[in-house]
Formats: structure tokens, sequence, C-alpha cells
């Protein structure tokens, strides 16, 4: 037990004097962790946008399971690359706006294919009920449910995004492996800790997507509408403040310290802002109205009694 406590009393927000292996491995594991569980714009809204889509709590475990996995893989090459010397590159400002960008395009083209949008541009807001021709049909032929290899894409793509947590991997644990050969393993720990919260976070999503009272296809139709509209105006969000950070980046790094020594709860600033508006407004926004029209629906059907 003391040992443990011991080890829980590391400095997770400039960890230093990392020595020997046990060190390395239980500090990644606990950023990975906290990663995990604090509001980052690299995981959340598409570990959401995913498990809420999938309606269902094993399925959300397993949209969270396979997005960290490949976020996993991801950190594992970058810790190892890092170590090979390019850690450098991960310090370059415009590289993680040019992810926002990658990223952005991908959530958005990923919310028009479960909405089936002709276009990016066609989408509705999250607070207004839109026609859709389809709508009243019981196959329901405007909605797709998100195939099972895009939570995975995401992940790989996002995990090139970086922040505090990524260069703390990169510039400190990576190095302090003093071996080639198994510089990669911080990345991959730092993974599979944030894959834990993930998988929890997935199930936790895909269970507020199961309403009582409503039958399974008003379900699917709450789910799939509701991340269709997180990725798609998520996805716009990322593009936009990708372009605003590469165009206007002294701004865009502006931001309000909270004195919260934790990484993702320290500033307020642009990252948080895309969390809280893909996630919160739009996500759960879409999520609460769509949810009131399908009970209301249910109401207006049901057989009134004589």
């Amino acid at each position: 037990m003391l040992v443990i406590l011991h080890y829980l009393a590391l400095n997770l927000w400039n960890p230093s004097h990392l020595a020997g292996w046990t060190t390395i491995v239980f500090t990644a594991l606990i950023l990975g962790i906290v990663h995990g569980i604090t509001p980052d714009e690299h995981t959340w809204p598409i570990t959401f946008s995913y498990a809420i889509g999938s309606y269902s709590t094993k399925k959300g475990i397993k949209t969270g399971m396979v997005f960290s996995l490949a976020f996993a893989l991801q950190r594992a090459i970058a810790s190892e690359l890092a170590y090979l010397g390019l850690s450098r590159l991960y310090t370059i400002t415009y590289l993680n706006n040019i992810i926002y960008l990658i990223v952005g395009l991908l959530m958005a083209l990923a919310g028009v294919y479960i909405v089936k949008r002709k276009t990016i541009l066609h989408f509705d807001l999250p607070f207004i009920k839109a026609h859709h021709e389809g709508d009243n049909s019981p196959t329901e032929s405007w909605l797709n449910d998100p195939r099972p290899w895009m939570p995975a894409v995401h992940g790989f793509i996002a995990g090139w995004g970086f922040g505090a947590f990524a260069l703390i991997i990169y510039t400190v644990l990576a190095p302090a492996t003093h071996s080639a050969a198994f510089a990669w393993i911080p990345g991959a720990v730092f993974g599979i800790g944030t894959m834990i919260m993930q998988m929890l976070a997935g199930g936790l999503f895909g269970l507020i997507a199961i309403r009582r009272g409503l039958k399974s296809d008003a379900v699917r139709r709450i789910a799939l509408k509701t991340a269709g509209n997180t990725l798609t105006w998520g996805g716009l969000a990322f593009i936009l403040g990708g372009i605003f950070s590469l165009v206007l980046p002294l701004f865009a790094g502006a931001s309000l310290a909270t004195g919260i020594k934790i990484h993702n709860l320290d500033a307020v600033g642009l990252p948080l802002l895309l969390v809280i508006f893909s996630v919160v407004v739009v996500g759960f926004g879409t999520l609460v109205i769509q949810t009131k029209t399908e009970l209301k629906h249910l109401k207006d059907t049901e057989p009134r009694s004589a």
C-alpha cells in the first residue's frame, strides 16, 4: 500500500526523475487514465459520437475500445519516433492545427454518411426539426449505422494531435527508457490507460442512447441523428478551429487559467471550447430535442381510450 501511495504521489503535472521501468510505466498508465477522463478534443467528440450512435451499452464499450486501440497504436509509434529524434516535430504548433483540419473533415464526412446528407453543407441545426425524405418510412432509409472501422480510423489520425499529455510522453517518458527497442512502451501504456476510461465512457454514452418507453426504431433514430449532428457540426467546428489557429495563432492560443493543476482542466481555451460545443451543445442538445420529438410522436400516435 505504501508503494502504491508513493507512486500516486508522482508529479503528473510535470513528471521528472523517473527512475526505473516501474515508475515510467505507472506514470504513463495514470497519465492515460487522466487523459481519458478529462475533456479532450482528440477523444471525447469522437467517442461520444460513435458510442451514442451504437445505441447500446455493449456496443458503446466496444466502440471506445476500437477507437482507443487505434489511438494506442498511434501513441506507441509516435513515442518510438520521438525517441529516435523526432520529438521536435511534435512541438510545432501548426501541425496540431493541421490535424484539426483533417479530423474535422473526417468527422463531417462521417456525419454526412450517417444521416445520408447530399453534401457536408446540407445539414440542420440540432435545435430545429427538419424534414427528411423517408422520415416516416419504417426502413428509415435516410439513416446509416456507422461502419465498425470508422472509430479506428478516427482514433489513429486524431492521435497525431498533441497537447500536454502527448508532450510528456514524447519528451520525458520515451527518452527515460534509454532504449530504442522499448521506447514505444510509454506511448502504448498511455493509450491503454486512455482506453480504460474511453471504454467506460463509451458504455455510458451507449447507455444514454437507450430510452425506456420508446421502440427500437425510435431509439435508433435518436442515436443516429445525435451521432450524425455531433460529427457534422463538430467536424465543421474543428475545421474552423484549425483555420483560425493557422491564420491567427496568437488569438487561437489565448486561454483563461482555471488554477486546476490537471492537464485539460488547467485552462479554458480553444480545445475545451471544441469539446463543449461538439459534445454538450450539439451532442446533448440533439439528444434532448430528438428524444422529446419521439416521445411527442409516440404520445400523438397512441390509441386513445373511449
